[in-house]
């Protein structure tokens, strides 16, 4: 009775406000006391954190992510996506598309893209004679892409919460790369497709190729251009682990920002140090007593009873998937992305396994809903950072985004029921 009424205190406490990392916290202790087991064993899986190599590559990429977030990378990329896909028809719209997706995977910030970005990818829509709902649409909802393409923040995290399972398979950081690969070019691929068939008839400044123009904007871009191929290289390869791939990284955008392009003084690296580590901070501790709450909701048994109780109501995987979307989408419109994961995966992972889903393509599954869940009303995180952005009520970026969301839940739906886009590369 005890143990129930504190329960319901720090549902409370939530709903109130109080922070994520005390509230699972609480959980675990309340939990494990309740069942007489000594709560030493909360501190021994905090401290469990510190045992994982593999965290090594989030404070890293994280400090990478920033660094490039602060410099003029964002312009570069734009100018270079522009000059060879600008000539296309519609091409500026892919080139919103390529470049909201590139940015997002290295900073792994999705309000971080349509801040950089969207200063210059919305006005340049405009003036190409996309509609405005259009436009805000696009930069909007792709504000969000690129969660499933390397170095994504968020796929690591996954990968570390979902080891410490040790449910289904066994599998690596570097598998959950490759199946992020195909789902990702799917969302691309319909997007654009969709953007091309939309503004079929509208009348729009096409720019042509430009040999000299070309040459300018790779060489401005000279240094930024070989850190995706190699990363993609050297990890796809086997070549180099995730941490040494992110150590790598950090270190040649720091000389490349700093001590070639000459954007970022050197007395601004610790307060950028600290921003980023501010966050990746939020993650560890988040994480270190989610390991905590984890380990008690095993012993409880609790995905096992959650995954009874589910199959009493529902016997068939095709339908399980249908109301995971549901559930995932509505998580993605009010949790941040890292909350999602430390909390949810603990309790869907398992269930999802027990239904025959390949953790790995729940990885996938899971990732893909919450880059919807950023622009879903009516609290997704992207619509507020646009809204203010560009000033523009919120209520008409809930009609720009509708279209896009539309065409991003078909391809969620693709990537739920055909497992092989997932799994193609294992």
């Amino acid at each position: 009775m005890t143990a129930t009424i504190l329960i319901i205190l720090l549902v409370l406490f939530a709903i109130l406000g109080a922070p994520l990392f005390t509230i699972l916290l609480a959980v675990a202790m309340v939990g494990f006391y309740s069942q007489g087991i000594d709560l030493s064993v909360v501190a021994i899986e905090i401290y469990r954190i510190a045992d994982m190599p593999l965290l090594l590559a989030l404070p890293f990429f994280a400090f990478a992510g920033y660094v490039v977030g602060h410099s003029r990378t964002s312009e570069r990329l734009v100018r270079l996506t522009q000059v060879f896909l600008g000539w296309m028809p519609g091409g500026l719209a892919i080139v919103s598309l390529v470049a909201c997706a590139l940015f997002t995977a290295f900073t792994g910030a999705s309000g971080v893209t349509i801040v950089a970005l969207g200063a210059l990818l919305y006005p340049a829509l405009m003036q190409d004679g996309y509609r405005e709902r259009f436009s805000l649409g696009l930069v909007t909802s792709s504000g969000s892409l690129g969660l499933l393409f390397p170095p994504s923040v968020p796929l690591i995290l996954y990968g570390v919460v979902a080891q410490q399972m040790g449910v289904g398979r066994v599998f690596t950081i570097e598998d959950l790369f490759w199946a992020g690969l195909l789902p990702g070019l799917l969302m691309l691929v319909l997007l654009a497709g969709w953007s091309l068939w939309t503004n079929r008839r509208m009348a729009r400044q096409r720019q042509s190729f430009s040999i000299s123009e070309a040459l300018a904007a790779v060489r401005a871009a000279i240094w930024e251009i070989p850190l995706p191929i190699f990363l993609i290289v050297g990890i796809y390869s086997g070549y180099l682990a995730i941490s040494e791939a992110a150590v790598m990284t950090a270190a040649y955008v720091v000389v490349v920002e700093v001590f070639i392009y000459r954007e970022i003084p050197i007395k601004q690296l610790p307060a950028i140090m600290r921003e980023s580590m501010v966050m990746v901070g939020g993650i560890l501790l988040i994480l270190g007593v989610s390991l905590a709450f984890t380990n008690y909701l095993i012993d409880a048994e609790v995905p096992m009873r959650l995954f009874t109780l589910i199959q009493r109501l529902v016997s068939d995987k095709i339908v399980f998937l249908v109301l995971l979307n549901l559930l995932l989408l509505m998580l993605g419109a009010i949790l941040d992305i890292f909350s999602a994961l430390v909390i949810m995966v603990p309790l869907i992972l398992p269930v999802a396994v027990s239904y025959g889903v390949d953790p790995v393509h729940m990885g996938i599954i899971f990732l893909a809903n919450m880059q919807i869940g950023y622009f879903t009303p009516p609290v997704g995180m992207n619509l507020f950072i646009a809204s203010f952005r560009f000033e523009k009520p919120v209520a008409e970026l809930y009609r720009a985004t509708i279209p896009f969301m539309i065409v991003l839940l078909v391809a969620v739906l693709v990537i739920t029921y055909l497992p092989q886009l997932s799994l193609f590369f294992l």
